[in-house]
């Protein structure tokens, strides 16, 4: 999840856009549109499922994977996309371009927390190695003010870039690094492994719960212009997340289905603890939360101050859901 790699398409799509480009009406009355997901995990198959929904309803939605989420955004800003799913960091620099984009609800809540020996304070890792995925990535920016608040004298991490959670995790297991921050999935897989005696040393989701690093996005000429389907989506999805923390077995059985290959006994674990910890909850967003979120990014440098949660999203669709 970059903070700001927003791709000069993007940048150009947000200033050029105009109409939805990808979506077409049928002759039956039905739409065909195009739906973006970014390299699809274990948060990603309720959308999945929410797609399917709309399908059986008569449209016909393409899903297209794509490996980074400024893609996403620039194929939303430009209109090839109506719907996508992913950082929040890259929507909110694209909106704050003018790109024609809209969060209208969230994909899952912060998972994210730091890992390292057992009892490790934040001086403790003062000139230490911490594995980081990017300079530019949303848990660098929650470690970064972990460190800025937590350290004292100045104490700081050697910040070595890695690359994926799972990668770091293994760099955690071999005693390349001292702590990281990781995902809940990683977490489970790093446990299940019996090779680490890790503990957490901060859970981001207890420390900042009003920051919402992954979010549902749409492209807002097609909100507006398509909002009976848009709606059935939005629904859809809230209906997958509640099913999720009515029987966590739900997430397992979506897994199953959309992404076969994974384990099955680390997706029921997962499953658990992403319910304990209320991390489905598409209809959770508030302007309260999303602006919290939009504060976090201007205090980590992502984007100017200035932007409120009334320009970055339209919360109608959860609220029609209630």
């Amino acid at each position: 999840m970059h903070l700001k790699r927003l791709t000069a398409l993007a940048v150009m799509s947000a200033l050029a856009a105009c109409g939805v480009r990808g979506a077409e009406t049928n002759p039956d009355g039905t739409l065909s549109f195009s739906v973006a997901v970014t390299e699809p995990d274990i948060t990603t198959v309720p959308i999945l499922a929410a797609v399917d929904a709309v399908r059986q309803a008569g449209h016909q939605v393409e899903v297209v994977e794509l490996a980074e989420p400024e893609l996403a955004i620039g194929g939303l800003a430009e209109g090839a996309y109506a719907i996508s799913a992913e950082a929040t960091s890259p929507a909110l620099s694209a909106i704050e371009q003018q790109a024609p984009i809209k969060i209208i609800a969230d994909a899952i809540g912060n998972q994210w927390a730091i890992y390292g020996k057992a009892k490790l304070t934040c001086d403790d890792l003062d000139g230490r190695p911490f594995g980081i995925y990017s300079r530019g990535a949303v848990a660098t920016a929650m470690t970064q003010e972990w460190v800025r608040t937590q350290c004292t004298g100045g104490r700081k991490p050697e910040y070595l870039t890695i690359g994926g959670s799972d990668i770091r995790a293994q760099a955690l297991v071999a005693g390349e690094i001292d702590a990281t921050a990781l995902e809940l999935a990683d977490v489970v897989a790093l446990e299940r492994s019996g090779e680490s005696t890790f503990a957490q040393v901060v859970d981001f989701g207890r420390t900042l719960p009003d920051l919402r690093p992954q979010t549902v996005y749409a492209n807002a000429d097609f909100l507006a212009e398509h909002r009976e389907v848009a709606q059935l989506f939005v629904s859809a999805l809230v209906r997958e997340h509640a099913k999720i923390n009515a029987d966590p077995r739900h997430l397992v059985r979506l897994v199953a289905k959309y992404l076969p290959e994974e384990d099955g006994e680390d997706v029921a674990d997962i499953a658990a603890r992403s319910v304990k910890a209320g991390l489905f909850d598409a209809a959770g967003l508030t302007e309260r939360n999303v602006q919290a979120t939009i504060d976090f990014f201007v205090s980590a440098g992502v984007i100017e101050p200035g932007m409120t949660a009334k320009d970055a999203t339209d919360l109608s669709f959860i609220r029609a859901v209630a």
